[in-house]
């Protein structure tokens, strides 16, 4: 087992070493020449004497102890008294013997780190019983001289060091337990799914995956160069992250406004402009770096500022009147340093970001928290393609020839450092094919488009018929960006003609083309071979290829926006995986129809990130007045499947913390799309209610985001609806009348002096005042807290409130005395007028007959 730890920790030094040799070749800030004589290890040499004889004493210690079969040991070793602060290397003078539990032995031979006199490794034990570890200092003759790095150097100023033997030392045997079961670590933090802000604990390393910046360029391909073979690509999303694709970072899931900003003055005019208006882009940020935007703004005066605002609330950090706005984050990992002596690199202790500007040939860097911004000069260089966030890896093109015979280099060089002489960039110098970058249009004469994953490049030059602009010849060659090799392929395109050099991509080892009859051609980029003829997309708009002069690349697809929707490419066989459509709202507002249903139309480019598109409606050259259902969409990275829209065509900017901004050319207003915070209240009586009785929980659940605070939170069904009614003057019950807008969940429970729990149910907020209410009916005496819970979702953050009631007892029952019941003499007196009305009767017959 140890012979393959040895091995692959000697395979980890290796590639190391390697990618340091390659990654800082030509720029030492300090030259040195290592001595004939260095350090040895072992027994003092024969009749060597040295100025000083020191014993020492050797240390190990590992953890965890005990652990669990299979699990990660740390083992530490050391001696005392550590070496001097010369860096002084103690080579191959430690030794690690470890007995396993069926009595086998492993040993294995270490230097120690330069300065410390320590070294580390990690093992997984494979046996299951008590483990015994012993460390061995062999001893170590230091001969006199400068030391720099551990090694003894010629010409390097320091402090000259006089001969020195560490005597040899050792520990006893120390034993392990190892167990079959494994042993806890610290519990792992779940992703945030509630609403949270930056700062990150460093406790919470889970979070990596969704804490990227904005832009995500050169994300794949760890490793220094990442056209090197040094290390894999282990991008999960396996994009070249140039075609307007954000890893690591979360995307809003609805439509829901958190702030926004006025940056220009859009919208219908009125009066004698009629149904014309204006339209202004108000911008957004070029970078966003640990919830930072960074943004060129052009204030009310007329002055351009750089500014830096919360990506969460809008809050404005600072201004910098004609300060510098940085383009990209380049992240400097802990092996990283601009100083190399006698072929080795001097590493630094964590990680650390630059945010980067280049233009021309100046490289500033601009520090995140103040904005002040410093200038390297990279002439004659001019420009640079960042292709690599992990180092800061350039691509620049230059012609060390004239116009007449131009000598074309391309140039792979470094922003890390503070060296203005350019040499001291430079990783590597070779010669180029051809004049300009990877991954550029510049010119219809010459495109070239690089796979950055391979290494492999592909350059298309066409030819034009006499005076037309159209072509009927494209050539495609390839090369080598290590190299700057021409391959031996070369393609003549079949008479196709591409559409445009901005719907040409390379990804996945292949390079494809658009063509103008409406589907793509993918090429072999190592063997020119055809690799696959996509699916025709739909006639008549798309098959004729109207729409963006735009690609994107990622999850393993390929996409174009279109006249008739946006497409999804698979990369592996052209099959269209999805096409998403955009019905128009009403008739006559476009004239794109594709089988009797009207369109909307595609023609810009899109964002892709957390598994979601973002695109926007828009035309070539849109006509007055505009067409009106425009909208940004969010669509389904994998389905095609529309997850919100917005009305209004905003330009999707940037991506981060699961926030986009967009800047609405319509109302010259930016947008932050993200989740916000949100207020729960609840009240109930305050005064002692008697058991039995029916009691009023009531209470509002309200937005608290900057961009409408104090208003309804509604669900996610009816955020579209209330955002466009809340900013963008469309009706509230929706463009036809037909759109009722519905609250969120509230989970009410009561919690009984006696500790008892009552779940009181789920009561569903009104979605136009945020108001909700609930009848309980106490069963029993006493004093009660009412909870009110928000959950949160996509929109909104969490939120809850109590309050309390008090219960006493029922009300005693009203005692009534027995009251005489009086004699009813109702059938007396019936019975005495009945006679009487007799009587009478009789005396009137004898009067009769008397007469």
């Amino acid at each position: 087992m140890l012979r393959k730890i040895a091995k692959a920790t000697l395979l980890t030094l290796v590639v190391i070493v390697a990618s340091i040799a390659l990654t800082q070749t030509s720029i030492p800030s300090a030259e040195a020449q290592l001595a004939s004589q260095q350090p040895v290890s072992g027994p003092l040499p024969s009749g060597v004497t040295v100025n000083a004889t020191q014993d020492t004493r050797a240390f190990l210690s590992f953890r965890p102890n005990p652990i669990g079969l299979g699990q990660s040991l740390l083992v530490n070793m050391w001696i005392n008294p550590g070496v001097s602060s010369n860096d002084r290397l103690i080579p191959q003078g430690f030794v690690i013997t470890i007995t396993k539990p069926d009595g086998t032995k492993d040993s294995m031979t270490l230097d120690s780190e330069p300065a410390t006199a320590a070294n580390w490794f990690e093992i997984s034990p494979d046996q299951i019983g008590t483990w015994k570890f012993k460390f061995e200092f062999l001893g170590t003759y230091f001969p006199a001289g400068r030391y720099f790095n551990g090694k003894i150097v010629t010409n390097s100023s320091g402090t000259l060091y006089g001969s020195a033997y560490y005597r040899p030392s050792s520990t006893t045997e120390q034993t392990l337990t190892v167990q079959q079961d494994f042993v806890a670590s610290w519990p792992p933090a779940a992703l945030p799914t509630d609403y949270w802000t930056r700062p990150a604990s460093l406790n919470n390393r889970e979070w990596w995956p969704i804490l990227g910046s904005y832009p995500g360029d050169g994300y794949n391909g760890y490793g220094i160069a990442n056209w090197d073979t040094l290390y894999p690509d282990t991008n999960p999303y396996d994009s070249n992250g140039v075609y307007n694709f954000i890893p690591w970072v979360q995307a809003p899931n609805t439509a829901h406004v958190v702030w926004k900003r006025l940056g220009a003055v859009s919208g219908l005019i009125g009066g004698p402009a009629g149904q014309y208006g204006t339209t202004a882009n108000p911008g957004n940020p070029s970078v966003v770096y640990a919830g930072r935007c960074y943004q060129t703004v052009t204030k009310a005066n007329g002055t351009s500022v750089a500014q830096c605002y919360d990506l969460r609330t809008g809050e404005i950090y600072y201004e910098i009147p004609g300060g510098v706005t940085p383009s990209d984050v380049v992240y400097i990992n802990p092996s990283a340093s601009s100083t190399t002596i006698a072929g080795q690199e001097l590493g630094s202790s964590s990680w650390s970001v630059e945010l980067i500007s280049i233009s021309g040939t100046s490289l500033r860097k601009v520090n995140p928290y103040t904005g002040a911004a410093s200038t390297y000069s990279i002439s004659p260089l001019s420009g640079g393609t960042l292709y690599n966030q992990l180092g800061g890896y350039c691509l620049t093109v230059q012609n060390i020839g004239n116009s007449t015979k131009p000598n074309y280099r391309l140039i792979n060089w470094t922003t890390r450092g503070t060296s203005s002489n350019v040499a001291s960039r430079i990783v590597s110098n070779i010669t180029w094919p051809w004049s300009n970058l990877p991954n550029t249009y510049a010119s219809a004469a010459g495109m070239c488009y690089a796979d950055f994953n391979t290494g492999l490049a592909a350059y298309i030059t066409r030819t034009y018929q006499q005076g037309s602009n159209i072509y009927w010849e494209v050539n495609v060659t390839g090369a080598s960006l290590r190299t700057g090799e021409l391959w031996s392929w070369k393609v003549t395109l079949p008479d196709e003609g591409t559409y445009s050099g901005s719907c040409n991509v390379a990804d996945h080892g292949k390079v494809a083309f658009l063509t103008q009859k409406g589907y793509f051609l993918a090429y072999d980029l190592q063997t020119g071979q055809l690799a696959w003829k996509s699916e025709t997309m739909d006639y008549p708009w798309a098959s004729a290829s109207f729409g963006a002069y735009a690609i994107q690349s990622a999850y393993g697809m390929l996409f174009r926006q279109s006249y008739a929707g946006v497409y999804a490419f698979n990369w592996t066989n052209g099959k269209i995986v999805w096409n998403y459509e955009a019905p128009a709202y009403a008739h006559f507002e476009t004239p794109y129809i594709e089988d009797g249903q009207e369109e909307y139309a595609f023609n810009g480019g899109a964002v892709i990130a957390d598994g979601k598109m973002y695109v926007a409606n828009t035309e070539h050259t849109p006509t007055w007045p505009m067409t009106r259902g425009w909208g940004l969409h969010c669509i389904n990275i994998t389905t095609g499947e529309l997850i919100w829209k917005i009305n209004n065509p905003m330009s999707q900017g940037a991506i981060a913390d699961g926030y986009m901004t967009a800047s609405n050319s319509w109302d010259g207003y930016m947008y932050v799309f993200g989740k916000g915070k949100s207020a729960t209240t609840v009240t109930a009586p305050d005064v002692v209610v008697s058991k039995g009785t029916g009691v009023v929980i009531k209470g509002t659940v309200m937005d608290q985001s900057p961009a409408q605070p104090d208003t309804p939170c509604v669900s996610k069904e009816s955020m579209t609806t209330q955002m466009e009614y809340k900013h963008l003057q469309m009706p509230i019950d929706g463009l036809w009348h037909n759109e009722t807008i519905t609250g969120v969940p509230v989970s009410l429970t009561a919690i009984g002096s006696d500790g008892s729990f009552t779940d009181l149910g789920t009561v569903t907020t009104d979605g136009y005042y945020g108001t909700y209410s609930k009848t309980w009916t106490p069963e029993k005496e006493g004093d009660y807290k009412i909870i009110a819970s928000f959950a949160g979702d996509d929109s909104y953050g969490s939120s809850g409130a109590s309050t309390s009631i008090s219960v006493g007892p029922a009300p005693a029952a009203i005692d009534i005395p027995q009251q005489t019941v009086p004699p009813d003499y109702t059938m007396t007196i019936v019975g005495s007028a009945i006679a009487v009305i007799i009587a009478v009767a009789i005396v009137g017959v004898l009067v009769v007959r008397k007469k």
